[in-house]
């Protein structure tokens, strides 16, 4: 059983980049290269050299002639003799022989041949080229394969070299880029970094007026809120180019390779200039110097050393603008923080319930949409999405309609899918035992009728018992209004609404459940923060411990700055805390006891139930908050 209050976090509107362009085929021709040198090779050493001939002594070809088995000679001058023999067919008729020196012109040769009718064909001595090539051929192919060799040693040679290349991602003018207008929502955030815009659109203008243009941007924030698109849409307003470079690329086992890499990337920014640099999780590099407690980590203090010295160093870098996006900023090393580095700080913040509905019409544009779909009641519906989440639930609206064999998205559609990305998948296997399922209807029931009753919690909005994912059931709340301040009667009503499950059961079955273990986690997690970060604790006092880190990655924990007796006292607190909750809670449940019996009726027969059914049970009814103490 799970009681839902706010979903979680999804998808990065309207990025509309494409895809970079695949490299030209090589020529057709260069495939044939290597089997034609190699017939050629083995023709020459094969073919041209072997001659179909078989040798004759020349005796024995004396010998033939005068027999008569000569049809044809070929008489060169250097003594050589080829020609044919009158042999049956399917026997070998060619053949040679040398005639010893001065044999050629014997006078008894000739009219031998001419007495036996012998065609006589002259030739001269035959050319030394091919007898010269065949010779050399063992050395040409010796002295190549040394050339490919070497070759190939070099281009290894110059893989290891390549190593402190940047690897940048250069997205030119030439390219459709994204601009502001692609961006949903953010109007401060875009405010922000038009500046950056204008200065290298003109940055005369700031010269006149003696003004300096920012160098580095940071952008902070939670994942998924679009940081990288900004910088995307920066230079596709400013029109100038944009490299894009992960901090992660960077980093490598080679000692020098990452500082090689910056000087690279800057060098080529300086070529193109105005330019803007984009380095995405700069805390891969940019973070605290000195802060390994096993020893520094050389190879990323020099990468950082020679990323502040590009930016503003000895030879600062003119026309050329960093922006760089990261999650944690509180590990971030001074230097690269200052101005004359980063000059702009911009937090990108989750998406307003305004910013929602415009991301969720950039990603909704081209889809086909039912027309009891209202966006601004699926933005209501999703306080804490980021802008990825967003676009995750449309995706999963959209996948929904497509199961249930429709191209139209319908308002059910969001529904299910923001259930699927909040709780998980639902199990139609998952089927309670009876028992089961009234226990969960108590318990969700309990969870509704408290929320209702409470005057600070926020609206019920509907009430389930169908398993998805780890929850057998859940109660949602939907805010009405966009909260960044919470109230200590807003608290205290929280751990009320988390405990009502539980006060539920106690108060139908005497006796409590399993299901109430992920409530009580929660409720002790809310405590414990209010007693030690919000100092809502009379006995421990105004003193607040700040968590490690400002939660852009989540909650990590309050770092342990007190004694063991400031331990106690917070036990103590947060069992109080808690303890009065369940009270409360307890106290409501005990006095609504007849809406508590039909609400879990209701849910016993229908399975799910709409917030304004809970409320006409209760008749509209809301108990005033009791006065805080302390």
């Amino acid at each position: 059983m799970r009681h839902l209050s706010a979903p979680v976090q999804g998808g990065r509107p309207g990025d509309r980049t494409p895809p970079k362009p695949a490299p030209p085929p090589p020529p057709f021709w260069r495939r044939y290269l290597i089997p034609v040198g190699l017939v050629l090779t083995g023709w020459l050493l094969f073919g041209a050299l072997s001659k179909p001939a078989s040798t004759l002594r020349y005796s024995d070809f004396l010998g033939k002639v005068e027999a008569g088995q000569v049809s044809a000679v070929t008489i060169r001058s250097d003594g050589g003799i080829t020609g044919q023999l009158t042999a049956p067919p399917g026997e070998r008729r060619d053949f040679r022989t040398t005639a010893p020196s001065g044999a050629v012109t014997d006078r008894d040769l000739l009219p031998l041949l001419r007495d036996r009718k012998v065609a006589i064909t002259a030739k001269g001595a035959g050319s030394a080229f091919w007898a010269v090539v065949v010779s050399f051929l063992p050395t040409l192919l010796l002295v190549g394969f040394f050339v490919w060799m070497g070759r190939r040693s070099a281009d290894q040679m110059g893989g290891i070299a390549a190593l402190g290349r940047s690897r940048a991602k250069l997205f030119d003018g030439s390219r459709p880029s994204t601009t502001l207008a692609d961006v949903a929502g953010y109007d401060g955030v875009k405010q922000e970094v038009m500046e950056v815009v204008d200065f290298l659109k003109d940055p005369a203008k700031y010269r006149r007026a003696g003004a300096a243009g920012p160098r580095g941007v940071l952008m902070t924030g939670p994942p998924g809120v679009g940081k990288t698109l900004l910088a995307r849409a920066v230079a596709g307003e400013a029109g100038v180019p944009f490299f894009s470079v992960s901090g992660s690329s960077f980093v490598e086992m080679f000692v020098g390779v990452g500082a090689s890499r910056v000087r690279d990337l800057f060098t080529e920014a300086r070529k193109r200039a105005p330019a803007i640099v984009f380095i995405d999780e700069i805390d891969a590099i940019g973070g605290r110097r000195g802060s390994n407690v096993y020893g520094s980590n050389d190879e990323r203090d020099q990468t950082l050393n020679q990323l502040l010295a590009e930016m503003d160093g000895f030879d600062p870098t003119a026309g050329v603008v960093v922006m760089a996006a990261t999650n944690r900023p509180e590990i971030l090393d001074p230097a690269l923080m200052r101005p004359g580095r980063f000059d702009r700080h911009v937090d990108v913040p989750l998406p307003t319930l305004g910013d929602r509905e415009a991301i969720l019409a950039v990603h909704t544009r081209d889809k086909k949409l039912a027309p009891d779909v209202d966006l601004r009641v699926v933005a209501r519906g999703t306080p804490g999405f980021s802008g990825a989440d967003l676009a995750n639930l449309v995706n999963e609206a959209a996948i929904h309609a497509v199961r249930a064999g429709r191209d139209t998205i319908t308002a059910a559609d969001f529904d299910s899918a923001r259930e699927r990305i909040v709780l998980g998948r639902r199990e139609g296997s998952n089927v309670l035992l009876p028992e089961e399922k009234v226990a969960v209807a108590v318990h969700e029931s309990g969870h509704a009728i408290v929320a209702a009753l409470c005057p600070n919690a926020e609206r019920v909005s509907k009430v389930t018992i169908l398993p998805a994912g780890f929850a057998l059931g859940f109660t949602e709340q939907l805010p009405e209004v966009e909260r960044r301040l919470y109230t200590e009667r807003y608290l205290r009503d929280s751990l009320a609404v988390r405990l009502g499950g539980r006060a539920a059961e106690l108060a139908v079955f005497g006796e409590a459940s399993t299901g109430a273990a992920n409530d009580l986690a929660g409720a002790t997690d809310l405590a414990t923060r209010m007693v030690v970060e919000f100092g809502l604790s009379p006995a421990l006092g105004p003193v607040g411990y700040s968590p490690d880190g400002p939660g852009h990655l989540g909650p990590q924990g309050p770092r342990r700055l007190w004694s063991e007796g400031t331990q106690r006292v917070i036990d103590t607190e947060v069992a109080r805390l808690v303890r009065e909750a369940e009270d409360r809670a307890t106290d409501l449940i005990t006095g609504h006891r007849s809406a508590l019996d039909a609400l879990t009726d209701r849910l016993l027969e229908q399975e799910i139930v709409d917030g304004a059914e809970v409320y006409a049970l209760l008749g509209g009814e809301r108990v005033p908050a009791p006065a805080v103490k302390g």
